[in-house]
């Protein structure tokens, strides 16, 4: 009875590690974005009821942004249900997490908790110590001005700790200061009457002044540019072109340098003609990407084959387009660059990945039985796991290879889900026997194929705990960059 209560604590713990990685609440190809939601409820509350300690250090195990700002929300709301070490343990990884989290959703989880009235002791102590430690909180009282006001408010910080003056006035107005000597606060207050101060502030602040003035979006683009950061740039790409103001907000950097998946999702949106033209560049840029997430791993994996699911649910939802698709062509460079010999079989049949589009039916066990045919060190299928073409053989070629031509377990095969089944509270499984994991994003697969072994339901909660714990260890003795 121990060994079965054991196990079945080991997948529950997996269950919800899948679930956090792969689920944003927003709607998928098979699943709303309600039955997202209320499925991630239930295993967020399941895992702090029955795991606390676990629970607190999945936040180590690549749990995607809004999960971890939900963690670390129900940690925050439930101190009291914690011990001294508990709390000790959570205060650091909410610390580690909060550095690497994005500017705005930080802002966003400070918000929720003071709606939430969440205002004890803890968590005051943890959002003083992000807002001290800011490298610019100027811009951020800018540019996040409601949220940063509320955060000081709520952490009852005083204003002369944070390393920036005049902050008293600028979020209280309790001097009558008149002009700034900051400029970006005197660039803000002279915003509400002078048109040509707009230019100054951060894009997403000036947009509403640019509102306000009635600046047309074509002059807006043009004279705001130099203010866009990378991303805003790629992000307005798109809806410059269609008022004819593209060339204003033109990338003009260098694309070696963004993160793999999100370049392969900026790769994507280009239509085929745009791909076709700019051919070289983005696949070097795809490459030179790939290469830096491979590091030292780059060429160690031996031979690999790799199932891409580029079937027409890879396309995703009007939430998360093509999201499935983005990480299979993302996966691709990276598995090239960490194998020795490397062979990728999309289902639709295609050989060129930068013109990869979804479409036709999931056909996985035919491309799966491909990938074994020239018995592979690792074989890595990349799919949502709705194998329809014929239903179920995917399951059935992958149970007669472990049972009949691989006993020994000589190719290893670890299946990568980018989707949350809410209706099975789980990342759709190929087989009960094959480990799956759930994905976000391609830079966190080499972690994942190694902690897919835990996947398989064979797993004790002792050999996982210690696995969690070791990550834990690792992850609070490592340097962490300021979130941006």
């Amino acid at each position: 009875m121990e060994l079965v209560a054991d196990r079945t604590a080991a997948e529950d713990v997996l269950l919800f590690v899948n679930a956090a990685i792969a689920s944003t609440g927003q709607r998928e190809f098979h699943s709303d974005a309600d039955a997202q939601q209320w499925s991630m409820e239930f295993l967020h509350e399941y895992m702090l009821v029955n795991y606390r300690d676990l629970y607190a250090a999945t936040l180590t195990l690549g749990v995607n942004d809004r999960n971890a700002a939900a963690i670390i929300m129900r940690l925050l709301q439930t101190g009291r249900d914690a011990s001294v070490a508990q709390r000790a343990v959570e205060g650091r990884l909410i610390a580690k997490s909060l550095a690497e989290m994005p500017t705005n959703r930080v802002y966003h989880l400070f918000t929720a908790l003071r709606k939430a009235r969440v205002n004890n002791r803890r968590t005051r102590a943890i959002i003083r110590e992000w807002l001290v430690n800011r490298p610019d909180p100027a811009f951020e009282a800018v540019k996040y001005r409601s949220a940063f006001q509320g955060a000081v408010r709520h952490a009852h910080l005083k204003v002369d700790d944070l390393p920036a003056g005049e902050m008293d006035a600028f979020l209280f107005g309790r001097q009558a200061a008149g002009r700034f000597a900051t400029p970006l606060f005197e660039s803000w207050r002279r915003a509400h009457f002078d048109r040509r101060a707009v230019f100054e502030l951060p894009y997403t602040v000036a947009e509403g002044f640019a509102t306000k003035h009635r600046i047309k979006r074509a002059d807006f683009l043009e004279q705001i540019a130099p203010q866009l950061t990378r991303g805003e740039r790629l992000r307005l790409q798109r809806s410059a072109a269609r008022i004819g103001a593209a060339h204003l907000v033109a990338d003009v950097a260098d694309l070696s340098r963004m993160p793999l998946t999100r370049l392969a999702a900026y790769v994507l949106a280009l239509t085929v003609e745009e791909r076709e033209e700019r051919r070289l560049e983005l696949t070097d840029a795809l490459r030179a990407a790939a290469l830096r997430v491979a590091g030292l791993r780059a060429g160690t994996w031996g031979r690999v084959a790799a199932v891409l699911d580029d079937s027409f649910s890879a396309s995703g939802s009007s939430e998360k387009r093509r999201r499935p698709l983005v990480v299979a062509l993302a996966a691709h460079f990276l598995l090239r660059e960490l194998a020795t010999d490397y062979r990728p079989l999309w289902l639709s049949g295609g050989d060129d990945p930068l013109m990869v589009r979804a479409r036709g039916v999931t056909s996985l066990g035919e491309r799966i039985l491909d990938g074994l045919e020239t018995r592979p060190d690792l074989l890595v299928v990349v799919s949502d796991g709705w194998d329809n073409a014929p239903v179920g053989m995917a399951a059935e070629v992958l149970r007669v290879w472990e049972e009949r031509l691989d006993p020994e377990g000589r190719t290893a095969v670890a299946h990568l889900n980018p989707v949350f089944d809410a209706a099975g509270l789980e990342v759709r499984r190929l087989s009960p026997t094959t480990p799956t994991v759930g994905i976000r994003d391609a830079e966190d697969l080499p972690e994942l194929v190694a902690f897919a072994r835990f996947a398989t339901g064979r797993t004790g909660l002792a050999e996982l705990r210690a696995h969690i714990e070791a990550r834990v260890a690792r992850r609070l003795t490592e340097e962490t960059p300021c979130s941006t």
